[in-house]
């Protein structure tokens, strides 16, 4: 039964704790700023600003939060916060220390002679297990932003989660630069799974726990078949495959494969490099990695880049002028993980701080996560780079020669120009290079696209540029 008023009365009880045992400035930006919303029973909800302040709420104060509400409610207490609705969309409301972790249902395991130690591994006779996933529900398909850089491996990914290992795409095997989404997209087909197969169990390991695993499975008597036992039976997602180094332990994970491969069971893994390019792997575990389909995250592209501040925003419950998110898509562009960062600095910064989101905050923010300012990148740039790549020269690039190498080249001008050159229009991308009209860049730029998601060789060729206007932070 809801208690008109006396949400407000109870608050402000908590608030007289609070500001006995907090000092008055933390006080002033940490409490003072939540409004109570509704009291129900013993169930107090209340409104922060922004899901990064909920976050740092709990972090630094949730002892403190519950003591002080068992004191005022009762030990059945409960804290429920609601985000300050942003645009029209309904607040989100998240119970205090909440997750919705997905959950596999218990499964058997049939191990072998039990062990006096008993390890991660070891389950004595059959037993029922609940296997945890070790899937962040953050990382689900509709937090992930779908753009030219990850469609190919986004699509799949969906169609993967329709029919796991139905599809010719088993072992799903992703790779690109850090930061670009790897472990997110992984995750997010897992989560999916789980969510449309409940029965089907899915793990999520890295490439480096599951070889440590293995090494301390040979060191106990009987251990190394229930770790065995363990792997052959999941929707298996390994981050970071790369890692797995080792002819002991690769041998142990060519069998899992090919027992779960045979078993219809979905595979996914990430790494930093594509199967071609991995060292100090079996070859006959390479030649499996390429079974199914190898997809490359490339960098964001400045839409992408946009779209997923603006979804990023959403979530956090903070409304950020249109000026500094375009600000922020300019300047940082080597990947998502440096560009969620951006933003999020931003925020705490003006929630710490207690100022405006203004351009002015996001050069200093953005100042001190990039360092020194990226050279700007120019439509004339591109242009000369490509014409040394292909070795040939700005008179040709810019006529109207039909001879195939020309083409591509001045195609490719026209698609990392749009791609590097925030805020540059198709018409001047067109007007620069050869006269053309915004048609025909748009064309070009569908063309480059769909030619680097079929044409490895040709893709080699974008990427290499790319590398060269702007180089790989490391």
């Amino acid at each position: 039964m809801l208690e008109q008023g006396k949400h407000i009365s109870v608050w402000n009880d908590c608030l007289k704790i609070f500001e006995s045992n907090v000092d008055p400035k933390q006080f002033d930006i940490w409490f003072k700023t939540i409004s109570p919303v509704s009291l129900e029973e013993s169930t107090l909800t209340v409104e922060v600003p922004t899901d990064f302040f909920r976050n740092y709420l709990e972090d630094t104060y949730l002892p403190l939060l519950k003591s002080t509400l068992r004191r005022v409610l009762g030990p059945e207490a409960r804290l429920v916060y609601r985000i300050h609705p942003v645009r029209k969309d309904s607040a989100m409301e998240f119970s205090a220390a909440h997750g919705n972790v997905p959950e596999n249902r218990p499964v058997s395991i049939n191990t072998f002679q039990p062990s006096c130690n008993p390890g991660p591994f070891v389950f004595p006779g059959i037993q029922k297990l609940k296997i945890n996933p070790r899937l962040n529900p953050a990382y689900c398909f509709e937090n992930l932003v779908k753009g030219e850089c990850n469609k190919m491996g986004f699509n799949a990914g969906i169609n993967i989660s329709d029919k796991p290992g139905k599809t010719p795409f088993n072992p799903l095997f992703i790779f690109g630069g850090p930061g670009l989404g790897k472990t997110h997209l992984a995750q997010a087909i897992g989560i999916a799974v789980h969510e449309s197969y409940p029965d089907m169990v899915v793990l999520y390991v890295t490439g480096n726990e599951f070889k440590t695993q293995y090494i301390n499975a040979v060191n106990v008597q009987n251990k190394l078949a229930d770790f065995m036992a363990f792997y052959m039976r999941y929707v298996l997602i390994v981050d970071d495959i790369q890692e797995l180094i080792g002819p002991a332990s690769q041998n142990a994970f060519f069998n899992i494969f090919n027992h779960l491969h045979q078993s219809g069971k979905q595979l996914v893994f990430t790494s930093d490099r594509s199967p071609a390019d991995l060292v100090n792997f079996e070859e006959r575990l390479l030649s499996r990695f390429k079974w199914g389909l190898s997809v490359e995250l490339m960098r964001p592209d400045y839409e992408t880049r946009l779209n997923m501040l603006k979804a990023r925003c959403l979530r956090e419950g903070v409304n950020v002028p249109e000026d500094v998110l375009e600000y922020i898509s300019n300047k940082v562009r080597s990947n998502f993980r440096e560009l969620e960062g951006s933003l999020i600095s931003l925020i705490a910064n003006a929630t710490l701080c207690q100022e405006p989101i203004t351009i002015g905050l996001a050069e200093k923010v953005i100042g001190n996560i990039i360092g020194e300012e990226q050279k700007e990148i120019t439509i004339d740039m591109v242009q000369e780079v490509v014409c040394d790549y292909f070795n040939i020269t700005r008179e040709n690039l810019l006529s109207k020669s039909r001879k195939r190498g020309i083409v591509q080249a001045r195609q490719i001008a026209m698609y990392l120009s749009r791609n590097l050159i925030d805020g540059c229009s198709l018409s001047t991308i067109g007007l620069e290079i050869g006269g053309k009209d915004h048609a025909t860049v748009l064309h070009a730029c569908s063309t480059v696209s769909d030619l680097m998601s079929t044409d490895k060789t040709f893709k080699q060729y974008v990427s290499d540029i790319e590398r060269i206007l702007v180089p790989e932070e490391h």
